[in-house]
């Protein structure tokens, strides 16, 4: 092998732009494992690093993905070794480290998550940062005393990746899931994932949010921010249990004190991008077990490496659904 296909991110006249190159791996980053990937997969931050759209690359030029799964080639680290099948995600892979976009990866051994057992290459990526992170959301929450006898819970940003395995888990744990979208086409999509109810962001009034409104939810897995997150915050029951996930609205919050002081709500944050280690094998571990979504197939759509720029301007747009994973041998 003397060189392979890697999609790289530059700027140029501070312009982000990205095209496929061949490369070679003495050109690839640092770092103890050489992982052959199978699969990587598309999040909202790689569409945000290829595009531009956000500035979430710190690195130019940089292999994009956040994610992999492969096997190992080589390893200068007693953990790993040759034929392992290994998970690669977050840290700072994709935006300052070279990433899953390329048919090889180097990547520091400290990153690596071993697979679990009972999982494949391909649902790794169809669970990937998405549904790692909505896995972490609920654990915290768990943490924090949530239960299904709580009370129903609500998801946000219901459609997209981290929302639709978000709705799975939660469901097949026993919940009562509203997803809160503002698709009302996808309505029979979110309830075939197990949400029991489907609320439109439409039918909310986010011009005037009351400091405490009526209680309606236990727990909820915020994707949006800003003032869907502070409506989510007002119409929380005592003791309940918020998991921030994401940014796709605003990164402002604007609300009271009222709930975490007179409801004991708790705003919990979820940091899939450097949880330790032993929680991050224990959040893999249950998404191959208790927390497995059981209905990754129906929510996952598989496109070629060569295809891949198509699909990051769907993201960007809020008109992506589930999950996309890319496989780098079709």
């Amino acid at each position: 092998m003397d060189t392979f296909k890697a999609y790289r991110i530059y700027e140029i006249d501070k312009k982000t732009s990205a095209r496929f190159e061949d490369i070679s791996l003495e050109q690839l980053d640092a770092g103890e494992v050489l992982v052959r990937v199978a699969y990587s997969s598309v999040n909202y931050k790689d569409a945000l690093a290829a595009t531009g759209a956000g500035k979430v690359i710190r690195r130019f030029p940089c292999i994009g993905g956040i994610d992999l799964s492969g096997t190992v080639i080589e390893s200068s680290d007693a953990r790993f070794k040759k034929g392992d099948a290994v998970i690669a995600t977050s840290y700072d892979l994709g935006v300052s480290h070279d990433g899953g976009y390329a048919e090889y990866a180097r990547v520091p051994a400290d990153w690596i998550v071993p697979m679990p057992k009972g999982m494949t290459l391909f649902e790794a990526m169809a669970i990937g940062t998405a549904g790692y992170t909505a896995a972490l959301g609920v654990v915290r929450m768990e943490a924090n005393g949530l239960a299904p006898a709580n009370g129903p819970v609500v998801v946000s940003g219901a459609t997209g990746g981290v929302g639709s395995i978000a709705i799975d888990i939660l469901a097949g744990l026993g919940y009562q899931v509203t997803a809160l979208t503002g698709k009302e086409s996808e309505s029979d999509y979110l309830k075939s994932l197990g949400a029991s109810e489907v609320m439109l962001r439409s039918s909310l009034n986010l011009a005037k949010i009351r400091p405490l409104d009526k209680e309606l939810w236990a727990g909820a897995v915020d994707n949006l921010g800003g003032e869907v997150l502070a409506w989510i915050i007002s119409t929380m029951r005592a003791g309940g249990a918020i998991a921030s996930i994401g940014l796709a609205a605003s990164m402002s919050l604007n609300t009271t004190v009222a709930p975490f002081i007179l409801r004991g709500v708790s705003l919990l944050g979820a940091d899939s991008g450097y949880t330790p280690m032993p929680l991050r094998q224990q959040v893999w571990s249950r998404l191959a077990g208790n927390l497995r979504p059981r209905h990754l197939k129906e929510m996952t759509r598989t496109i070629a490496f060569e295809d891949l720029a198509g699909v990051f301007d769907k993201f960007i747009k809020g008109q992506a659904r589930g999950r996309i994973v890319v496989d780098m041998a079709a």
